[in-house]
């Protein structure tokens, strides 16, 4: 597979081991697929940036993909619970956030690969709110993709670094990319802005019911 990495730098060498560990899957190389919104990332204001190309032979990896059947979105939030640094109050957003840890968290950390949604700042808001119940499971699951935020490849264990091949730099402009990327913001945390305006469906579910009824990872209604 092909691979995007936005940053001010040219990277040629990944290297394994080196980077945030309160990333939302945790310590890994991050990519996307998808090249214009590789070079956003890469646009700070007023700074160019590079979308770094690499190859991915995926062939021998062992690959997360958070939104294949298998999984749901409690999976890739119990992820993101466990790396990301929350501010929780105490009460049902403490009880909310230890729930999905002890019952929907799954075993990522045995793989190479994995593949979900990305936390940014408009996520990682639509997240807090449905751990503090105001916002429902069917909005959360609506909100990941508002403003087409995207999702992304993290390259995660050292054997998978190896099979990483770097192709070449390409040049993102800033003032093209970086207009681009606070507008895609802008447009998710609108659009939500307005959903959670909106008359909540009778029969929407909320952290506190899925707690009140003991759901588990099996449960079909995650589905």
């Amino acid at each position: 597979m092909i691979l995007y990495h936005g940053s001010d730098k040219i990277i040629k060498s990944p290297a394994f081991g080196v980077g945030n560990p309160k990333n939302d899957y945790g310590l890994g190389f991050y990519c996307t697929e998808h090249l214009d919104l590789a070079k956003e990332w890469a646009c700070s204001e007023g700074r160019d940036g590079f979308a770094n190309m690499y190859t991915l032979n995926l062939e021998d990896l062992k690959v997360l993909d958070l939104q294949s059947d298998d999984y749901h979105i409690l999976n890739w939030l119990a992820i993101l619970l466990q790396n990301r640094t929350f501010v929780l109050k105490n009460g049902l957003p403490a009880e909310a956030h230890n729930y999905i840890l002890e019952n929907f968290l799954p075993s990522y950390r045995d793989y190479d690969v994995i593949r979900g949604y990305r936390a940014d700042d408009s996520y990682f808001a639509f997240t807090q709110d449905f751990i503090n119940n105001t916002i429902s499971l069917r909005q959360l699951r609506k909100a990941m993709y508002l403003g087409k935020l995207g999702e992304q490849i993290v390259i995660k264990s050292k054997r998978a670094f190896s099979y990483l091949k770097f192709e070449k730099p390409i040049v993102a402009a800033n003032e093209v990319y970086y207009p681009n990327k606070v507008a895609r913001d802008r447009s998710a945390r609108n659009a939500f802005r307005i959903e959670k305006t909106l008359t909540p469906v009778i029969d929407d579910v909320y952290i506190i019911d899925i707690i009140r009824n003991g759901w588990k990872n099996d449960d079909t209604r995650l589905r």
